[in-house]
C-alpha cells in the first residue's frame, strides 16, 4: 500500500484538492493517507474532509490523523509539505509591518522582507521534518509546496542532502493554460517548457504545431490596450519572454511597479492583497466546517491539476510524464548560480524525478533572475551561519525593498520584524542590530 503523509494537513482546502486528485487515480484509491497538523481543530476538519472526499469518489483509502509528526511519517513513501509556520497572524505581520515603514508588497511570501522572514520561520521546521524523515522514512520523496519555494528547497538541500526533495508549484501549469486560452489554442495542443527561478521562470519554449506562439501573443496584446496594464505583459514586452507567475506576485520581485502610486494605478495592483486572501482562506475553513456539519458533498474539481498526485502516480505505476519542479541547480541552468534552487522541466517514471538540463537562459532572463537568487542565497547563508547581518543584507539587495527604503530604514524594518516574530525565528537570528 502506498503511504502518503500530509504535513500541514490543516490547510484543509488545499488538502481537499490534493486528496481529490490522488484518489481519482484507481491505482491510488486505496492508499494510506496520513494527516498531520499541530492544530487539533484543523486536523479534525482535515480528516473529516478526506473521508468525505473519498466517499464522494467511491475510493477506500486508509485515513489516519495525528498530532505526532513522526507517527504520520513512519513508513511513508511520499511526504507532502504544506506548512505555514506562524499561520495567518505571522503572514499579516510580514505585510503590514513593512507597509507601516512605507514598503509595499502584494503577496510577501517568496522574496523581499516578507519572503525572507517567512523562510527564517520555516527553516527550523524543515530541518526537523527532514531529520524525522531520515529516521522513519529515509527513502521517501519530500514534495514541498510551502513558500518561499526556492529558499525552502535550498535549505532542505543544505541540511538534508540525503533526502530526495522537489518543490512543486502551480504557476507554470496555469500560465500555459491561461496563455493558450488567450491566443485561442487548446493547451493540450501546445508544447511548453519553462526555466528560471520559482515565481520568476520564463516560457522559453511555447509552440503550437512546431511554431512559436509568441507572435500571436504579441498581436493579441497590441489589439487590447488593457492587456498592457498588466505586470506580466510589461515584462514580456521588455524582456521578450513571458514570466510564469501572476502579475501580483511578479510586481514585488522587481523595482519597477510598487515604487509609486502612479505605477500601482497603471498596472492595477493591490498592495497587501495577500492579507485579504489569507482572511478568505479562514472563511473557506468555516465553509468547510459548515458543509461537513450539514452532511453535504464538496464541489470537486474535475481533473488532476496538481503536480504531486501526478508525480506519485508516475513513480508508483511507471507512467511517463513531464512536469516542472524546483531543485538545486546542478548543471541544469548554466547562467544561474550552481547550488541555487531553480525551476526546470522534469520527466517522471518509476525510477523517480529526473530534472532536464536547460543550458543557458536568454541572458536578459538570467539577469532578471539574479537578484532573486541573491536574496535567496543570502537568506540561506544567514540561517546556516546564524548571522543576523546577512538577514539585513538579503533585504538590502532585494530590488523592491531597495527601490523604496534607504539602508537605514531597511535595518530598522528588519529589527521590528525580528521583534514581531520572536521565538518563531532561529535563536541566533533574534538579534536587533540597530540602524
Amino acid at each position: 500500500m502506498v503511504h502518503i503523509a500530509f504535513i500541514g494537513a490543516g490547510s484543509v482546502v488545499f488538502t481537499r484538492q490534493l486528496v481529490s486528485d490522488i484518489l481519482r487515480f484507481p491505482e491510488l484509491a486505496g492508499a494510506h493517507l496520513s494527516l498531520h497538523d499541530i492544530d487539533q481543530e484543523r486536523l479534525v476538519v482535515a480528516e473529516a474532509t478526506t473521508r468525505r472526499v473519498a466517499a464522494q469518489l467511491g475510493a477506500s483509502p486508509e485515513v489516519t490523523a495525528t498530532l505526532d509528526r513522526r507517527e504520520a511519517l513512519d513508513g511513508a513513501d511520499f511526504v507532502i509539505n504544506m506548512i505555514q509556520v506562524g499561520g495567518v497572524d505571522a503572514t499579516l505581520r510580514d505585510l503590514t509591518i513593512p507597509a507601516e515603514h512605507g514598503l509595499l508588497q502584494t503577496i510577501g511570501d517568496t522574496t523581499g522582507v516578507g519572503g525572507i522572514f517567512r523562510a527564517l520561520r520555516t527553516f527550523p521546521v524543515i530541518e526537523a521534518l527532514t531529520a524525522d524523515m531520515r529516521d522513519v522514512c529515509p527513502d521517501a520523496w519530500l514534495l514541498n509546496y510551502t513558500n518561499p519555494m526556492a529558499m525552502n528547497v535550498w535549505w532542505a538541500s543544505v541540511v538534508a542532502p540525503d533526502i530526495k526533495v522537489a518543490g512543486l508549484c502551480h504557476s507554470v501549469y496555469w500560465t500555459a493554460n491561461d496563455l493558450a486560452e488567450l491566443v485561442g489554442v487548446p493547451v493540450e495542443e501546445t508544447t511548453f517548457r519553462a526555466a528560471g527561478i520559482n515565481h520568476q521562470s520564463w516560457m522559453v519554449r511555447w509552440e503550437h504545431q512546431g511554431e512559436s506562439l509568441y507572435p500571436r501573443l504579441a498581436e493579441k496584446i497590441a489589439a487590447d490596450p488593457e492587456l498592457e496594464r498588466r505586470v506580466r505583459v510589461e515584462m514580456f514586452r521588455r524582456i521578450g519572454y513571458y514570466p510564469t507567475e501572476t502579475s501580483e506576485h511578479s510586481s514585488e520581485y522587481l523595482p519597477w511597479f510598487l515604487r509609486s502610486p502612479e505605477q500601482i494605478e497603471r498596472y492595477r495592483l493591490k498592495p497587501l492583497e495577500y492579507a485579504d486572501i489569507s482572511r478568505a482562506n479562514l472563511a473557506q475553513l468555516d465553509e468547510t466546517r459548515r458543509i461537513l456539519a450539514a452532511d453535504e458533498d464538496f464541489t470537486l474539481d474535475a481533473g488532476a491539476s496538481e503536480y504531486a498526485p501526478q508525480i506519485i502516480h508516475s513513480i508508483v505505476t511507471g507512467t511517463h510524464r513531464e512536469v516542472h519542479v524546483n531543485v538545486p541547480n546542478v548543471g541544469l541552468i548554466d547562467n544561474l548560480p550552481q547550488g541555487a534552487v531553480v525551476e526546470v522541466p522534469a520527466t517522471v517514471d518509476s525510477s523517480g524525478i529526473h530534472p532536464v538540463p536547460m543550458g543557458a537562459l536568454p541572458v536578459q532572463c538570467a539577469a532578471v533572475n539574479q537578484p532573486y537568487a541573491s536574496v535567496a542565497g543570502l537568506t540561506v547563508e544567514a540561517a546556516r551561519r546564524g548571522d543576523p547581518l546577512l538577514v539585513r543584507q538579503a533585504a538590502l539587495v532585494d530590488p523592491n525593498t531597495s527601490s523604496t527604503l534607504t539602508p537605514e530604514q531597511i535595518w530598522a524594518l528588519c529589527d521590528e520584524l525580528v521583534a514581531a516574530h520572536g521565538d518563531l525565528l532561529p535563536p541566533a537570528l533574534r538579534v536587533q542590530l540597530g540602524s
